[in-house]
C-alpha cells in the first residue's frame, strides 16, 4: 500500500494554514489520514524484519513542542516515523519523513555518545580501510551518494593527528545516510520497494559500526 495523494496534500495544505482552528476543523480527514500512513510504516517495519532485528517502530506526533523553540507554529506537517534495532549488539536505526518537497530517510548515528564517537575515531585512526570500503560500496553509492553526512568539526578532533590521512572522517560528529525523495517519487508505486532497498543498502554500513561499538581496538567483544 504506498503513500496516498491525498496524504501529501493534507500536509501541504496544513503547511499553509498552520494554526489550531483550521487543524481541528479538519481533525478527522487528518484521523484517517493517520491511520492509513502507520498501516504503511507498519508494512516497511516488515520489510526491514526481513533482513534486520527491529525492537520498536516509533511513530512521531504531528504536534510541536513550541516551548523553547522560536517557531510558535503548532504543528509539523510531516508523517515520520524511525525504526531501532534489537539488542545491544545492532546498532544504527532507521528514520523516514513524508514531507512536501523534503520527503527523506536516513539512517546511521546521529549524534552518537561521547564514549562511542571516541571508539569510532579511534578506529578510524587506527585503520580506516573498511569505512573506506562502505563509502565505495556500489549499493551504497547508489542510493546515499558514497557519504557519511552529519556535522563536523572546524579541526581535528583532540587528541588526534591534524595532518591524519582521514581526517575527513575523524572531523565527522556523526555519521548518516541520507536519501531524498521527490513528491513524484513518493506517490510512484516502487516508493515502498525503494525504501526497503535503500534501507537493506545500510546494512553494511550498520554492520561495521556494530562491530566497532561492541569490540575494543583489538577486536574483542565488550559486551
Amino acid at each position: 500500500m504506498p503513500f496516498q495523494e491525498t496524504s501529501l496534500q493534507f500536509l501541504k495544505t496544513l503547511q499553509k494554514n498552520n494554526n489550531r482552528d483550521w487543524f481541528t476543523a479538519n481533525k478527522p480527514s487528518f484521523v484517517k489520514i493517520q491511520k492509513e500512513v502507520k498501516e504503511v510504516f507498519l508494512e516497511i517495519q516488515s520489510d526491514l524484519e526481513k533482513h534486520d532485528e527491529i525492537e520498536k517502530m516509533k511513530i512521531y506526533r504531528i504536534y510541536r513542542d513550541v516551548r523553547f523553540s522560536n517557531d510558535k507554529t503548532p504543528y509539523n506537517p510531516r508523517l515520520a516515523a524511525s525504526y531501532t534495532r534489537l539488542g545491544k549488539a545492532l546498532r544504527g536505526g532507521y528514520f523516514l519523513q513524508i514531507k512536501p518537497g523534503e520527503t527523506m530517510l536516513a539512517g546511521g548515528f546521529w549524534q552518537p555518545e561521547k564514549d562511542d564517537l571516541l571508539r569510532i575515531r579511534k578506529e578510524i585512526a587506527q585503520d580506516a580501510s573498511e569505512f573506506r570500503e562502505i563509502l565505495n560500496d556500489k549499493n551504497f553509492k547508489k542510493y546515499f551518494g558514497g557519504v557519511f553526512k552529519g556535522d563536523e568539526l572546524k579541526s581535528a578532533p583532540r587528541g588526534f593527528d591534524k595532518d591524519h590521512k582521514d581526517i575527513d572522517l575523524l572531523r565527522k560528529k556523526g555519521f548518516i545516510a541520507i536519501r531524498s525523495f521527490t513528491d513524484a517519487e513518493v506517490l510512484a508505486p516502487n516508493f515502498l520497494k525503494e525504501i526497503a532497498d535503500s534501507y537493506k543498502a545500510l546494512r553494511p554500513f550498520f554492520n561495521l559500526f556494530s562491530d566497532v561499538l561492541t569490540t575494543n581496538l583489538n577486536g574483542e567483544s565488550i559486551l
